[in-house]
């Protein structure tokens, strides 16, 4: 590869050779085993040999030297007999610690760092290591280099596609393996139930020749000796390899019920360590996966299928699942545990006759319309999908989270979808499972195709939390999986769309009036840029930057190599600026078309783009467009790009509307100088209209916001007020408030320098804060460890075991709370998805 990466820096590393060769499918055929912590088994990749190369002559060859400048060595294992896993048969365990390298009776002896013959430290990469051309090896022989970590590769071979009976039919000669290869990716959309089936059989087929393999700290690199170019490389090769327990990709933990279970993460590496894969959002690809498991166990999978189990022989189960839009690699998401599906304790007929099923079938296959992706079986060209509101859906849990899933999060997911479609339209994906994932989860909630892992934290409190959040996967559909960023340091492409359109999908599912959603959303929007003032307080400036790398994003290596900039960065775990800027840059522009005009545009772009990948200018061409001349003085790509995405700090334009802001009056109730007269003028809160009690369950009068409006002046004066009141002091009268005008109270008193006891006291008493939502009690253990309030200490003790999507969060905001002591431990929220490459 002609670019170098430096062990010092802190981006992650895209090695895969995507200009040269592409998988256009996966075939994973995978065994769980909880007793080593270990995932095992074959995956074969189909591939399409990419038309930029070319055969080179002598005279360009380019060596691949290692640190010691010698030629590139690969191992080629002795002859050995390892069968294929037939998807219908199965033994009981796996002996994954029996696995050799056959011939030589030598043991996998990958160890620790998982490489064979590697020579380089798991902590930093070799920069000449990655400098030969993997489009033609300097042995004039091709190179195929996949992304790959933390995985002991045991076998790569290439499979015999041409032993498969009746596969004859495409092509006439049986050496000709490629060409099947090719016929069988050719084969249009409407026959994809025959293209999946031929793969499932190829996947099956006999191996036809070893292939020499090498492994170092990024990537699997392969090649077949006398293969000179890509479309010489066999296009059909298996990978026999297995997982390790501390693999970054997966997570190993127990349940809330203390059942083992394992989980794919959305870490900085993605997937590379769960199967070995092309990581670079370019390489979009479909698959399908059988994974077997003990029958207690339940897998759930990034499949258009409600997979059932396949009981096999000693009490064990295989599940199969597939995908027919191609998507990148790191959108693989697979769960297995002791999960139980919750359904609501009423299923109402209506429900029934709206969720019904729309799996795929030639029948009901056409075209409405013309779609710009690469040809598939698109639910945009379906009649029956453009209208389904509410899509076929799934719920699963521990079975001592039934009662809190029934009662929180059940009732939500009709109006949320529903909302949702009324808004963008016809949902890219024909079904969704949602899964309450263990305590360990590192996030409140993270989307993948046809799955949602959601936090339990968002099952506490009222619904505004899991309802949000909610939202916010839902949306992930549209902007981050359907429509996926072409350069992953694009990422407010995906968060900033989401964290923009959890609102408006919020208030839609309650039912609000236009008046009562403009007040709500004006609400989160000032909680939001809090967030950003603390964000961009108390971050790296060059981290605050949505496009870093300006006029070359996009661009990758020869090979299609590239890096992802502070992609392994500790530090990026905890940013949320391109969540929030993001979301304010859409705000600004909704604002700046007017929002039926703005949403009507978002209609037409999502049909535009569904299916492929974008870069920042796609969508602020097709937009600018779509503004007339009089709505857009100033308003330029190149601008957006100067103002917002190529510059730290909080943009210009957003400095003036938070002007619009403080002119509302919602920023002014956060200010602890505001008078009990002033504050009934400048705090107009208006509770959204109750639309039953599974979305807001806190019904208020209007004529309580006057002195609900001089809550935080009432607790300024609460707080300053001595121990022994005069006579003549009136007691405070405090209503309920909503969660967000709850932790606006909170964030609020973190500001102030001291927090009496009998305040701290007062505040629990009043908003019963230990039985909130977690982004209030994250705030009420804020101030309860600020001020070292012990009576409560146990609320901290509580969350910290039970929300760990915030426990970081919280360690980083006191470490600010030493370098800012005047702002103190301002909360930006626990808000975060993982910091996934674009998804």
């Amino acid at each position: 590869m002609d670019i170098k990466l430096d062990p010092s820096r802190d981006d992650l590393p895209l090695v895969a050779n995507t200009s040269h060769i592409l998988v256009k499918h996966y075939v994973l055929d995978l065994d769980v085993d909880f007793e080593s912590q270990v995932i095992g088994g074959t995956i074969v990749l189909f591939l399409e040999s990419g038309n930029r190369f070319k055969k080179r002559s002598s005279s360009t060859e380019v060596a691949c030297p290692s640190e010691s400048n010698e030629a590139c060595k690969f191992r080629m294992p002795e002859p050995c007999q390892i069968p294929v896993t037939n998807t219908k048969t199965f033994s009981s365990k796996i002996g994954y610690n029996d696995f050799v390298i056959c011939g030589k009776g030598e043991k996998d002896t990958s160890g620790k760092d998982g490489n064979h013959d590697n020579q380089e430290q798991a902590s930093g990469i070799s920069s000449s290591k990655y400098c030969c051309d993997t489009g033609n090896h300097g042995s004039e022989e091709f190179l195929l280099v996949l992304d790959c970590c933390d995985l002991s590769v045991l076998k790569v071979e290439e499979v015999d596609v041409a032993a498969v009976p009746g596969i004859e039919k495409f092509t006439r000669s049986p050496k000709l393996r490629n060409q099947i290869v090719h016929e069988v990716m050719a084969l249009p959309a409407d026959r994809w139930r025959e293209q999946l089936d031929y793969y499932a059989r190829c996947s099956q087929a006999p191996g036809c020749g070893e292939l020499l393999f090498d492994t170092d700290t990024w990537s699997l690199q392969i090649r077949k000796t006398g293969a000179q170019t890509a479309t010489d490389f066999p296009h059909a090769i298996r990978i026999q390899y297995r997982t390790k327990p501390q693999g970054r990709s997966v997570t190993w933990t127990s349940d809330q019920s203390g059942r083992p279970c394992v989980y794919t993460v959305g870490s900085p590496i993605n997937n590379r360590a769960l199967f070995p894969c092309q990581e670079p959002p370019v390489a979009m690809s479909t698959w399908q996966a059988t994974v077997r498991a003990a029958a207690s166990f339940v897998v759930l999978m990034s499949g258009e299928n409600s997979a059932k189990p396949t009981q096999l022989q000693e009490d064990y189960s295989s599940w199969h699942y597939y995908v027919t839009m191609p998507m990148p690699a790191s959108t693989f998401t697979i769960a297995v545990g002791s999960w139980t599906e919750m359904k609501p304790e009423i299923c109402s007929s209506n429900d029934v006759a709206t969720e019904r099923s729309f799996s795929p079938s030639e029948a009901d296959f056409r075209y409405i319309g013309v779609c710009g992706h690469m040809e598939y079986p698109c639910r945009f060209q379906k009649a029956s999908a453009t209208t389904q509101k509410i899509i076929p859906h799934r719920v699963f849990a521990p079975a001592c989270l039934k009662g809190a899933c029934q009662e929180t999060l059940l009732p939500l997911i009709p109006p949320c979808l529903s909302a949702a479609h009324s808004v963008l339209g016809t949902h890219p994906f024909s079904r969704l499972d949602i899964l309450i994932v263990p305590a360990n989860f590192s996030s409140l909630g993270m989307a993948s195709p046809h799955i949602v892992f959601l936090s339990q934290s968002t099952l506490t409190g009222m619904s505004q939390l899991c309802g949000t959040r909610l939202c916010h996967e839902i949306a992930h559909a549209w902007f981050g999986l359907a429509i996926g960023a072409r350069d992953w340091t694009e990422e407010w492409l995906s968060e900033g769309f989401a964290t923009h359109l959890e609102d408006v999908f919020w208030a839609k599912a309650q039912q609000l009036a236009p008046h009562e959603a403009r007040e709500q959303q004006e609400l989160r929007a000032c909680l939001r840029w809090r967030r950003l003032q603390d964000e961009v307080q108390n971050s790296p400036e060059e981290m605050q930057v949505l496009r870093p790398n300006k006029e070359k994003t996009g661009h990758v290596s020869d090979s299609g190599s590239s890096v992802i900039r502070h992609g392994l960065n500790p530090e990026k775990v905890f940013m949320q600026v391109h969540y929030l800027k993001g979301y304010f840059l859409l705000r600004f522009l909704a604002k700046r078309l007017g929002e039926d005009t703005y949403f009507s545009f978002l209609r037409k772009f999502v049909h535009t783009f569904h299916g492929q990948l974008i870069l920042s200018q796609d969508f602020l061409q097709m937009l600018l467009e779509n503004i007339p001349e009089e709505k857009r003085p100033e308003l330029s790509v190149g601008n957006i790009f100067r103002d917002w995405l190529e510059s730290s700090g909080i943009p210009q334009p957003l400095q003036r509307e938070r002007q619009a802001l403080a002119e509302c009056g919602l920023a002014q109730q956060v200010s602890a100088e505001v008078s009990a007269g002033d504050a009934v003028h400048a705090f107009p809160f208006l509770p959204p209209r109750a639309v039953g009690p599974a979305l807001h369950p806190w019904r208020g009068a209007r004529d309580r916001r006057r002195r609900r409006a001089t809550t935080v002046a009432k607790w300024v004066r609460v707080n300053r007020r001595p121990r022994k009141r005069k006579r003549k002091d009136r007691e405070e009268v405090f209503e309920k408030l909503l969660p967000d005008q709850l932790v606006l109270l909170l964030e609020h008193l973190l500001e102030q320098k001291t927090v009496t006891p009998r305040t701290l006291q007062s505040l629990e008493r009043i908003y019963r804060l230990s039985e909130q939502d977690a982004e209030v009690r994250h705030r009420w253990c804020e101030l309860i460890v600020k001020h070292k309030y012990t009576k409560a200490y146990r609320d901290v003790e509580r969350f910290l075991q039970e929300d760990q999507s915030s426990l970081c969060l919280l360690q980083r905001q006191w470490n600010e709370a030493e370098r800012a002591p005047s702002r103190g431990a301002a909360s930006p929220g626990c808000q975060l998805d993982p910091p996934s490459g674009a998804y």
